[in-house]
């Protein structure tokens, strides 16, 4: 098997069985964004205490990618703290935008099955969806001081 029929394997299994899907009862930061060019859209959940995120879910449509990142990140950053989240955000931007990056440094290897997306610029919006979901949602939250 290669490299990049596991990637693709890791993305359908994110995709087919999402992990985190569905919603936070209460005291949860909510953001929902779309992609307008494909027509995602999520809706990410985060109950944040103490400066850690305590509980992230998701609920959203679109594309393998979109769904599949969305299941990987919220597997990531649960039990991270804000700013150990904010760095992940930005180390998967560099990922997306084809920069070397050390797969080390994220919690979750699944998300390494992602690096090939930044072959395909069109897909881009569709993989950091949920991500920049995630970065508002906790840049609201530490304004209201959560």
């Amino acid at each position: 098997m290669s490299l990049d029929d596991l990637y693709r394997r890791v993305i359908m299994d994110h995709y087919q069985k999402p992990r985190n899907r569905g919603r936070i009862e209460d005291g949860a930061v909510t953001v929902d964004l779309n992609n307008p060019t494909c027509g995602d859209r999520v809706s990410v959940q985060m109950r944040v205490k103490d400066g850690t995120i305590e509980e992230a879910k998701f609920l959203g449509e679109g594309c393998s990618i979109s769904l599949a990142s969305a299941s990987m990140m919220t597997e990531a950053v649960r039990g991270l703290k804000v700013e150990e989240a904010l760095r992940l955000v930005d180390l998967f931007s560099e990922m997306m935008q084809g920069k070397d990056v050390d797969f080390e440094q994220f919690p979750l290897e699944d998300i390494e099955a992602l690096s090939g997306v930044s072959k395909f610029p069109a897909r881009i919006k569709c993989a950091t969806l949920a991500w920049k979901a995630l970065e508002k949602g906790l840049k609201n939250s530490q304004a209201i001081g959560h």
